[in-house]
């Protein structure tokens, strides 16, 4: 966890991490949900997305171990660094 964004949340069972992502027009948020599913599909590991109009809700874990790989984390790093690029 500390090498990822402190907005990054780990889940009570330990089993998921995930962060809220806020943006000030439904275009922004799209877009930077379609950065995140481009992510996705180049490491081959795909979060659950929950989009709103002004809000992104992301959510990584990995079903074939029933909890957390650094894939996971990985993963969360390169989102984190969309919004700093």
């Amino acid at each position: 966890m500390e090498a990822i964004h402190p907005d990054w949340t780990l889940s009570d069972d330990g089993l998921e991490i995930s962060r809220h992502f806020e943006f000030p027009a439904y275009s922004r948020t799209l877009g930077f949900a379609n950065a995140v599913a481009w992510i996705a599909i180049s490491e081959g590991h795909h979060p659950v997305l929950t989009v709103s109009y002004g809000t992104l809700d992301v959510s990584y874990t990995t079903h074939a171990v029933d909890g957390l790989t650094d894939n996971d984390f990985i993963c969360a790093a390169k989102i984190d660094r969309l919004l700093n690029s």
